[in-house]
């Protein structure tokens, strides 16, 4: 592809790709996100291209065989999308695409047992499924569309054509101006928003001449979260582009990703995506002919989750220890290398190319008041449709858990849902119609945080929970402040104590007064929130922190010091399966007789109960 040296010529390039696109080809799209890669979808999308070469296919009818990125249904992947017909083929094994090629490709039939089915009905197309239905896509526009390794697919699809508006038609303070009007608040888990951000930062340099930088946080450490992930891997452009345009509106001329080592198909994308930009004049010296010079460096981050912070991020990328530090030194004023510093996550840069090309009051129309646009959200947990989403804000958290989500699997009940990573808050059931956007959820004790969104169901212990991610966060602190270092661990020692049955009541009262003291006191965000889960099961499950305390008994039957497992002898077939695989040893009894559990051996493992057929094993 020849060098782009101005904005018409992208323009032409955009047109002449987006017609050959139009031209009825054949394409295959093959999911190669996480979920469909870990299912084999890599070995799907090599059969389709063996396939196709082995039977030499007349041109019209020769598919191009595109690898994508996530297209956020994980639990039916690996998943195929055919076009122009837009049939949607889920749980594609490689021993299937000889019969995709032959039926469905040469003669357009449709293979009915590929298709997706819930409830006894089936769907052709992705846009019918329940799951995508309620949807709206804008930060993850393209991906699981476009294949992240070819600029030019990437063009076809628009990419950079806001960058060359705003280059062309628009002021530096015009394109702050724009999303100002758009209402964009930061996805990373702050929420503050983002012209703002960018207006400070800019009156700084103004102040104090010289450098300015712009800083992606790609550092996605929540656990269960993989929002940010899907976006680097499957649109890399997106992000690239929405730092392009920061950089113009602040005259910064150096940009920063920062992306955690355990991305590894991120940082080859990205990678990819950007020398492929530099190449063509996307990035780097004299954009598009325009006269103005960018460019972005990676740094990958070592596993540290309080990397995530601001400040300790800075540092990291300086090549000094990550630790946060005060607060009222604001970053778009001091930031990397003490200048001024616009630092914004990986879904807040693929919003910005959308809200310059179709306009800041466009964007704002979307979600709720204080909440525009959409949210990207990891559905994980007890929920039936584990995947990847994004809805306009605002949207019931019902519509999420039980339309997109489908629902608690099993004959569990729905719990909880905790939100907003190890530092959100544990939603109860009856709270399930809160609108989720930032102010709603901050006042029932939660965050929006990332979008993290795990889903509980009745067989989950809150207390646990609880210990779980405060100690989580116990273990990712850096220790700097009093307040972390020390206040994290007390807290969490009276944690453990609640889930062995020792404690009184006047020990929640101390454990709450703790949490005051911590979040007052904390110097970043990690400790000043990690109360949050404790805080809000406290407030919706206080009976089941009462129960452990005081009958010392867990309701949900997961806290081992306070369960024990039974074998119901009617119920019990005497298979020996639960023998055969107890690594205590401890179930005796005679083939096809009930078998008991020695109580005094027994280490509470549950292996037992989760491979009975026959749920002769319960839990009390």
């Amino acid at each position: 592809m020849e060098r782009i040296t101005s904005i018409q010529q992208l323009e032409l390039l955009k047109n002449s790709l987006q017609k050959a696109k139009e031209s009825g080809r054949n394409v295959v799209r093959v999911c190669l996100g996480p979920g469909c890669r870990a299912q084999g979808a890599d070995k799907v999308a090599a059969a389709f291209r063996d396939t196709v070469r082995q039977q030499g296919l007349p041109v019209k009818i020769e598919p191009l065989i595109k690898e994508t990125g996530c297209h956020g249904f994980c639990k039916e992947g690996p998943l195929v999308t055919l076009v122009p017909s837009g049939l949607f083929y889920s749980r594609v094994k490689p021993e299937d695409v000889e019969e995709i090629v032959e039926k469905t490709i040469k003669k357009q039939e449709v293979i009915s047992r590929l298709l997706y089915s819930e409830n006894g009905t089936s769907y052709r197309t992705a846009n019918e499924i329940p799951f995508y239905k309620r949807q709206m896509k804008l930060a993850s526009r393209n991906v699981g569309d476009i294949d992240p390794l070819n600029i030019e697919d990437a063009i076809a699809n628009d990419a950079y054509q806001a960058a060359a508006k705003a280059f062309s038609s628009m002021s530096p303070d015009q394109v702050i101006k724009e999303v100002e009007i758009s209402g964009l608040r930061g996805r990373g888990g702050a929420g503050f928003p983002t012209g703002r951000k960018w207006r400070s930062a800019s009156n700084a340099v103004k102040k104090r001449p010289g450098p300015v930088y712009v800083v992606c946080n790609g550092d996605e450490g929540d656990p269960g979260a993989f929002m940010d992930c899907a976006i680097m891997e499957g649109d890399p452009h997106s992000v690239i582009e929405g730092m392009i345009i920061a950089a113009y509106a602040l005259d910064a001329r150096q940009g920063f990703i920062y992306v955690r080592e355990e991305y590894p198909f991120a940082i080859r994308n990205l990678t990819i995506a950007m020398d492929q930009a530099r190449s063509v004049g996307l990035l780097g010296k004299n954009i598009m002919g325009s006269g103005f010079d960018f460019d972005i460096r990676i740094n990958r981050g070592a596993g540290a989750y309080v990397c995530g912070e601001s400040t300790a991020l800075f540092l990291s990328i300086e090549g000094k220890p990550g630790e946060p530090r005060a607060k009222y030194i604001r970053s778009v004023e001091r930031g990397l290398w003490d200048r001024p510093t616009v630092l914004n996550n990986v879904e807040t840069w693929a919003n910005i190319p959308v809200i310059i090309e179709k306009g800041g009051e466009w964007f704002s129309k979307i979600g709720v008041p204080g909440s525009t646009g959409t949210k990207a959200f990891s559905l994980v947990g007890k929920v039936k449709n584990v995947g990847l989403v994004e809805v306009p804000m605002g949207v019931p958290l019902s519509t999420i858990v039980e339309e997109i989500g489908g629902g608690i699997p099993g004959k569990g009940a729905f719990k909880a849902v905790q939100t907003g990573g190890p530092s959100g808050g544990c939603i109860p059931y009856k709270l399930k119609d809160v609108s989720v956007d930032y102010d709603s959820l901050t006042k029932i004790g939660s965050i929006m945080g990332s979008g993290g969104m795990i889903v509980m169901d009745d067989k989950d212990c809150v207390v646990d929970v609880a210990r779980y991610f405060l100690r989580f966060l116990e273990e990712e602190s850096c220790g700097k402040c009093l307040p972390c270092r020390l206040g994290l661990e007390a807290m969490l020692e009276f944690l453990d104590n609640f889930t062995q049955g020792k404690g009184s009541l006047e020990d929640i009262e101390e454990l709450k007064s703790l949490a005051k003291a911590v979040q007052d006191g904390a110097l970043c965000a990690l400790g000043g929130s990690a109360p949050n889960p404790m805080l809000t099961t406290l407030e919706y499950f206080r009976e089941e922190y009462e129960a452990h305390i005081v009958d010392k008994r867990c309701p949900a039957g997961v806290c081992k010091a306070l369960i024990t497992y039974h074998i119901d002898p009617e119920a019990c077939t005497g298979c020996g399966l639960c023998a055969g695989i107890c690594p205590q040893s401890c179930i005796t009894g005679e083939e096809k007789s009930p078998h008991k559990i020695v109580q005094n051996a027994c280490n509470r493992c549950g292996l037992c109960m989760d491979l009975c057929k026959f749920s002769a094993i319960t839990v009390s």
